[in-house]
């Protein structure tokens, strides 16, 4: 550990821009302490905190560009590939995207403060058409902010972060060991975070196939959009879909029989919002509600994009 310490004192620049780099990429390697720890060395000058700030805003900016730029160039594919890696619960791109529609760019100021909204802010803002400028200047607040902050913290709690990584020199190897269950810990609990919440919302999913007969059979099920508001902007529901944006069933849906099928679809990994909101549904009486295996790709797959979807294959209310 003392090692590791020296190496902190000696290339701490450069190991603060590699591991906000590799976090703010993605992977599951908190950065904001190792700000806090070189903020903390920066009072007894073994490190600089200008240039610590620097490159950790440098950092931020290639990876938030990164994801600008993917975002902008394939839109909301690239957000369902993030919520698919994410160890975050899948929820976190439905509330992003309309956290973001809500506050436009100004959202990056605040979010690498987030989790879950970090990663996901700098794709939306390429997919919802961000200008350049105006994602470079709130990302580049963003990031001085979010550095600054652990860099000050460690300022002001150095004398206790020194006494922390005292003893931790003097525990060796010992202390690497610690770090690494640590970490290891972390991300196992955000594992267990995201398998308990799919399992709330566990239910018997219909698959496109299955959707398929119903309409052979003329039961002209209802099919429920639970996409966000900014989902639905980015990509058009199926004609015929009524919006549910959260709350109570919508005023259409209270006025259809209790046995009527109800198909609710959305475009997030394992079906997780359509299954929560056919959950809901089913609370409130409609007990044939089911989320579509598969949401709007699947429907698409199988009848072709809004755009091009005839009336004839289009289900709608009763």
């Amino acid at each position: 550990m003392a090692n590791l310490i020296l190496l902190l004192q000696e290339y701490g620049v450069l190991i603060v821009f590699a591991i906000v780099l590799v976090e703010q990429i993605g992977l599951p390697i908190p950065a904001f302490p190792l700000l806090i720890v070189a903020g903390a060395l920066s009072v007894d000058g073994d490190s600089n905190w200008l240039a610590v700030l620097l490159v950790s805003v440098v950092a931020c900016l290639i990876s938030d560009y990164f994801w600008f730029r993917a975002g902008r160039y394939y839109g909301k594919r690239i957000l369902r590939l993030l919520c698919k890696i994410s160890l975050s619960p899948d929820y976190c791109v439905s509330q992003t995207e309309d956290n973001f529609n809500r506050w436009g760019p100004k959202a990056l100021v605040v979010a690498k403060f987030i989790p879950g909204f970090n990663t996901i802010a700098p794709p939306l803002a390429g997919a919802m058409g961000t200008s350049n400028g105006a994602f470079l200047g709130f990302s580049v607040a963003g990031a001085i902010v979010w550095s600054g902050a652990g860099i000050a913290i460690g300022a002001g709690f150095h004398t206790q972060i020194d006494q922390v990584l005292d003893i931790l020199s003097t525990m060796g190897s010992t202390a690497l060991m610690v770090l690494g269950v640590l970490l290891v810990l972390f991300i196992g609990f955000k594992y267990i975070e995201r398998k308990r919440f799919r399992q709330s919302v566990e239910i018997d999913r219909i698959t496109i196939d299955d959707l398929k007969k119903l309409l052979e059979q003329g039961k002209a099920p209802v099919l429920v959009d639970a996409r966000s508001v900014t989902a639905q902007m980015l990509e058009p529901a199926v004609p015929g879909a009524l919006l549910f944006n959260g709350g109570e069933p919508i005023a259409e849906l209270i006025a259809l029989d209790k046995n009527h099928h109800i198909i609710v679809y959305c475009s997030c990994p394992n079906d997780v919002t359509a299954a929560h909101v056919a959950k809901e549904l089913i609370g409130h009486g409609y007990h044939r509600a089911k989320p579509l295996h598969g949401g709007l790709d699947a429907w698409n797959a199988a009848f072709g994009t809004p755009r091009e979807v005839g009336e004839g294959n289009t289900a709608s209310v009763g």
